[in-house]
C-alpha cells in the first residue's frame, strides 16, 4: 500500500509539462519523444509489478563510504572521477568540475516521507564539493533529477545545467535562471571551457507527473577534452545505440555504465541494462576502461544489493575482461585516468 501511495504522489506532484515546440523527427512525434524499442510501461504493468513483487531484502543501513574531500581541480592532462552515490559522479577534467545526476536527498521520491530511501550517505558532503561549474541531468526521474539538491547547488555554486530537450521548466523550479540552462537534442553539443558535451541517445523514457510521460527527452552525455573522453550513460537499456555511438564519436577512454535496477527482466529489460548487458555495451563502445554505477544506494527494483557486483564479476570473467578494465564504482574512492591510459583507484584524499 505504501508503494501505491508513493506512485499516486508521483503522478500528482509535478507541474504539468509543456509540449516541446519542435519539428517531428526519428525520436519525436510532435508531442512525445520515443525510442525505436518501446520502453514505457502502462499503468497496469506498473500495478502488476507492484502487486506481485518479491524483492530481495536490502539492509536499512550499511556503513557509510569513506568521506572524500576532492581536489579543487584536476591537474593538466588528468581526469579524476569520484563516485558519490547512485548515478552521481564528480568528474574533474580540463579545468571543469561537473556533477552527473546529482542527488543528496534522503529519498528519491516526490515526497520525503515515503519512497526509496538511501542506505548509505553520499561519499562527498555537499559542503565539501569543489566549485561546481557544470551539472548534467540525463532525464527527469526522481533518482536522477533531484530538485532539493539542485537548489542547494544553485545557492552554493550557481552552475550551468545541461539537460535533454524540454527539461528546462523543471530545472527552473530549483531557482536556476534560464540563461544557465542548456537544452540539447541527441547529438547536439555544447562547449563549456575546454570540455565539449554531446547529448547521446539512450533507450529509456521520462515521467514525473500524471500527464507528462515522454514529453521530456532523456539522454546520456559524451565529454571530450584534452584530458580524454568520457561517456556517461545515465539510464538506458541495451541496444545498438552503443555501436552507433562508437561509429559516430569513437571509442571513449572511460565509460560510466549503469549496472543496477534490472529485475524483474519482463518489466525492466527495455529500460535498464543488467551487468551482462553493461559488459556487452562496454565491448560495443570499445571503451578503454569502465566504471559500473547506478547500484547499491536506493532499492528501486527487485535484485539484492550485492547482485550487480556478483553478476558483473561473472560477466566479466565469461568475456575474459580483466577486473581493472571494468570495475564497479566504489563510492568514496577516487579514480584517476592519466595519459598512460590507466585507471588507478585511490582511497586517499586527493
Amino acid at each position: 500500500m505504501r508503494r501505491l501511495l508513493v506512485l499516486l504522489a508521483s503522478l500528482t506532484a509535478s507541474a504539468c509539462a509543456p509540449v516541446w515546440d519542435g519539428e517531428p523527427n526519428d525520436h519525436f512525434d510532435g508531442t512525445r519523444f520515443h525510442n525505436d524499442v518501446p520502453v514505457q510501461k502502462s499503468l497496469l504493468d506498473v500495478l502488476r509489478w507492484m502487486l506481485s513483487r518479491e524483492p530481495e531484502a536490502w539492509p536499512e543501513r550499511v556503513d557509510d563510504p569513506p568521506e572524500v574531500r576532492p581536489a579543487t581541480h584536476a591537474n593538466d592532462g588528468e581526469l579524476i572521477v569520484t563516485p558519490v552515490n547512485h548515478a552521481t559522479l564528480l568528474i574533474q577534467m580540463d579545468g571543469v568540475n561537473l556533477l552527473t545526476d546529482p542527488i543528496w536527498s534522503q529519498r528519491c521520491s516526490p515526497v520525503q516521507w515515503a519512497g526509496p530511501a538511501r542506505v548509505h550517505a553520499p561519499a562527498v558532503r555537499l559542503d565539501d564539493l569543489p566549485p561546481i561549474d557544470l551539472v548534467l541531468i540525463s532525464h527527469n526521474h526522481y533518482d536522477h533529477l533531484d530538485l532539493p539538491t539542485l537548489e542547494a547547488l544553485e545557492a552554493a555554486h550557481a552552475p550551468t545545467v545541461i539537460v535533454p530537450l524540454n527539461n528546462a521548466y523543471l530545472i527552473e523550479q530549483a531557482g536556476i535562471p534560464q540563461e544557465r540552462i542548456i537544452e540539447l537534442d541527441w547529438w547536439q553539443a555544447h562547449a563549456h571551457g575546454a570540455v565539449n558535451v554531446t547529448a547521446t541517445p539512450a533507450q529509456h523514457w521520462s515521467r514525473r507527473g500524471l500527464d507528462d510521460a515522454r514529453k521530456s527527452l532523456w539522454s546520456g552525455f559524451w565529454l571530450a577534452g584534452p584530458a580524454g573522453t568520457v561517456y556517461f550513460a545515465g539510464d538506458t537499456g541495451y541496444g545498438p545505440l552503443f555501436q552507433h555511438m562508437r561509429a559516430r564519436l569513437g571509442a571513449p577512454d572511460l565509460a560510466l555504465l549503469p549496472i543496477g535496477a534490472y529485475e524483474p527482466r519482463w518489466f525492466m529489460q527495455a529500460q535498464h541494462m543488467n551487468p551482462a548487458e553493461a559488459v556487452q555495451a562496454f565491448v560495443d563502445l570499445g571503451a578503454d576502461k569502465a566504471l559500473g554505477m547506478h547500484y547499491g544506494t536506493f532499492q528501486l527494483t527487485d535484485e539484492s544489493r550485492t547482485a550487480p557486483l556478483e553478476a558483473l564479476d561473472a560477466a566479466r570473467r565469461e568475456r575474459r575482461i580483466p577486473p581493472d578494465r571494468f570495475q564497479a564504482a566504489a563510492f568514496g574512492a577516487v579514480y584517476r585516468h592519466g595519459a598512460a591510459s590507466t585507471l588507478a583507484q585511490d582511497r586517499q584524499r586527493p
